[in-house]
């Protein structure tokens, strides 16, 4: 966050000058010139940033197999490679930092992959190019619906602000919870009856601690870690919201925001939830130690290595509060353009196209556990219907798809201190027993003068 903050005022003034050749300023309300389409010999070369490449296992293989079939489709155009810059464990967390120390020194990657969480800064501090002027509107709408499969109605919109289209969505997930079967029937439950509410999540969580004698249930939500993606997604199923709708007011405070809060941390107290962070909840599940654990479908690869052989890995849609709909929002992140040269904004554009069709996503899905946006694939004989027959833990994530609602991004340059201060208030009243009212309040009491407007 340091190197953010420092960074911040050059890169503020290079995005506000910044511009495609040619045009004016990229923005919400700017426009970029046309990048011409590539001739069959013009040699482009190419840097593309993604954090999946800091990963390692199923995500780095993954995508530099991707990466080759495209340069060996389009052999005018070299693609470097690169995880973003710096030492976090989760190279995800170095993603805006990254670019911006690059745009300081005068060299953006061309593409790059960053976060929905990051949407507002990645637009509006950033620069990144507005997609519908650089290629032009048909030619994005026309990757969308795909050359046999468009993407799901409720991913299209995602990388969109202010009617124009920044980012293409590329990999996201919903909450999913997956569980162990095994330990299920060791405690007596019915494994093909995961639980569907809160209430009996809890229930069968103290069952697994009581009778297997393994932990419950993991919730990937509650920590500064996790970010919000999933926390959001239990703020809106319980009827709240983190932030207004008209982007102005912080809301995490309010009295849903704390009924989620407390529902976790009774949780933790009554012990059908350990103290956990992350990465260890990871590993117990995939050890086979643990009941349940709410999850992106991103980590699915590690968690299926780990029951191979060993115990029933299953999946079911994220549990609700009662008598209330549950409503999804995605993890994931989006591809941008940051070039200026029109050679290179093309180039990126192409890439981006591969790395969101029909062959890409089936790869995507079937090696990694990602959603394909290209939902059509599960049922092609020539896509993943064989895999989806033989990995059913997809199903969960396809239906919540439908119903869908964006990971809602915090307004401002200060938007990370607002994010991480709210799930640093969640992470303390869950895991540290601190009140949630009291916590989250001087939380959103600190981060409301971070605000554009200084909040309310």
């Amino acid at each position: 966050m340091k190197r953010t903050v420092a960074a911040l005022a050059a890169v503020t003034a290079l995005t506000a000058s910044a511009c495609g050749v040619g045009g004016s300023s990229a923005g919400e309300t700017g426009t970029v010139a046309r990048a011409p389409e590539l001739a069959a010999d013009q040699q482009v070369s190419i840097v593309f940033e993604s954090y999946n490449f800091g990963q390692a296992g199923a995500w780095t293989d993954t995508f530099n197999e991707l990466i080759g079939k495209f340069q060996a489709a389009h052999p005018n155009i070299h693609v470097k490679a690169q995880k973003p810059q710096g030492n976090s464990p989760n190279p995800a967390t170095d993603t805006v930092s990254s670019v911006q120390a690059q745009m300081a020194a005068g060299s953006p990657p061309d593409v790059a992959q960053l976060g929905f969480s990051d949407l507002d800064f990645t637009i509006h501090g950033l620069g990144a190019k507005p997609l519908d002027d650089l290629v032009g509107k048909d030619a994005v709408q026309a990757n969308f619906d795909g050359a046999k499969y468009p993407y799901a109605p409720t991913a299209r919109t995602l990388g969109d602000w202010g009617g124009k289209t920044y980012g293409v969505p590329f990999v996201f997930s919903t909450p999913v919870l997956y569980y162990n079967a095994t330990l299920f029937q060791q405690a007596g439950l019915d494994p093909a009856k995961p639980p569907t509410t809160w209430a009996e999540v809890q229930q069968d969580a103290q069952a697994i601690k009581n009778t297997a004698h393994k932990d419950g249930v993991y919730l990937d939500c509650l920590t500064k870690t996790a970010k919000d993606w999933c926390y959001q997604s239990l703020v809106r199923s319980d009827g709240g919201r983190v932030l207004s709708e008209d982007r102005k007011t912080l809301t995490f405070d309010d009295a849903t925001n704390v009924d989620v809060v407390k529902m976790a941390q009774n949780m933790v107290n009554t012990g059908s939830t350990p103290k956990l962070t992350q990465q260890q909840g990871y590993e117990e599940f995939a050890r086979g130690d643990l009941g349940m654990i709410l999850e992106t479908s991103a980590i699915q690869a590690t968690f299926t290595k780990g029951a191979k052989d060993k115990w029933d890995l299953r999946a079911a849609e994220m549990p609700s509060f009662d008598g209330k709909p549950t409503v999804p929002t995605n993890s994931g992140a989006s591809l941008f353009v940051f070039s200026n040269d029109p050679a290179k904004q093309r180039a990126g554009w192409e890439l981006i196209k591969f790395l969101t069709s029909e062959d890409a996503y089936t790869t995507i899905a079937s090696k990694i556990g990602y959603l394909p946006l290209r939902t059509g694939l599960l049922g092609d004989p020539a896509g993943l219907q064989a895999w989806a027959a033989k990995n059913p833990m997809i199903k969960p994530n396809v239906d919540q798809l439908a119903r869908m609602e964006p990971w809602t991004s915090f307004p401002g340059t200060s938007y990370l201190q607002i994010r991480d201060g709210m799930m640093d208030a969640v992470e303390k009243s869950v895991y540290q027993g601190a009140d949630p009212q009291a916590t989250l309040t001087a939380a959103k009491n600190q981060a409301n003068p971070l605000m554009p407007g200084g909040g309310k």
